[in-house]
């Protein structure tokens, strides 16, 4: 039954996707933006408010890195997320975003002074072939005449913005519960998004953008992220991490059925082959210790 926890957290995510996409007929990016996390920090300031003032002193020397995590992973990260729902589908989305634990291995030889194995490598050509041939509609020679949609760009972006968040979150190490951490960074969120709100043309969202600003306020920003920390205190953090190659397969599935969506052939090849490539890239080798004198004469017997 814990193998459900981060089931249904892929699930959520992968369904994220489809948000984004709708959202851009729905409601302006920099709204969609501002809204999700005000709705998120309207919903914990309850829970978390009190914790954050008892706690005030240890997290204030965190700040100014909060801050930065923040920007990069709940401004930057969705907002250009929501902008290239406008240019791109659903599955680009997803598949495109299906390479943050790539980029993140080669993220972490300079930020966090790791080695990149040749599978990680090797992976990492497999998933950039695979994108590539899913982006360029099947044909590998389609970027040498032709540029990347706006979308398909600013996902790529996103998705490296997002690798490296996850990076210096590993770095960073704070004191203090994953709630207060998820909490602050929403809190320096809406402070940064609300400029960017006001630029908006309709400050108030229309009925039809309440339910997709629900999902991703609620869902998306709180159940989730509860469920994955939950699924790696229980699982493991590896075990977790190989659900995540099922987002991409979920968000494409969803986005045939419930916005229309074609699928094509190069969908499947290139979707294959980017997550072949994060599956590789993940592949822990362990090196076998020598045994012993005593055992090497124990097993000879």
């Amino acid at each position: 039954m814990i193998y459900l926890l981060p089931f249904f957290t892929v699930m959520i995510w992968g369904g994220n996707s489809i948000v984004n996409k709708m959202a851009a007929s729905a409601i302006e990016p920099s709204a969609m933006s501002f809204y999700r996390w005000f709705v998120a920090m309207v919903l914990l300031t309850p829970f978390c408010l009190p914790a954050i003032i008892k706690q005030r002193h240890i997290i204030r020397p965190y700040l100014t890195k909060l801050a930065f995590l923040a920007l990069l992973g709940m401004v930057l990260n969705q907002s250009l997320g929501y902008y290239a729902g406008l240019t791109t589908t659903a599955s680009n989305m997803a598949l495109i975003t299906s390479l943050v634990p790539l980029i993140s291995v080669f993220l972490s030889v300079p930020l966090l002074g790791k080695s990149v194995s040749m599978l990680s490598i090797v992976g990492g050509v497999i998933s950039l072939g695979g994108l590539a041939f899913m982006l360029g509609h099947g044909d590998i020679t389609y970027f040498l005449h032709q540029d990347m949609t706006q979308g398909d760009s600013l996902m790529l972006i996103a998705a490296m913005v997002y690798a490296a968040y996850c990076v210096l979150l590993k770095r960073w190490k704070m004191p203090f519960s994953s709630l207060t951490l998820v909490y602050m960074q929403g809190f320096f969120s809406v402070v940064m998004l609300t400029p960017l709100w006001l630029s908006s043309e309709q400050l108030l969202p229309s009925q039809g953008a309440l339910p997709l600003i629900a999902y991703a306020g609620i869902a998306a920003s709180i159940f989730a992220p509860l469920m994955w920390v939950k699924a790696i205190d229980s699982i493991g953090a590896d075990s977790s991490a190989m659900f995540m190659n099922l987002m991409p397969v979920v968000s494409v599935v969803l986005a045939s059925t419930l916005i229309g969506e074609k699928i094509y052939a190069y969908h499947i090849i290139g979707g294959l082959l980017v997550i072949s490539g994060v599956i590789l890239s993940q592949i822990k080798i362990r090196h076998r210790k020598p045994l012993p004198n005593s055992e090497i004469a124990s097993t000879a017997n």
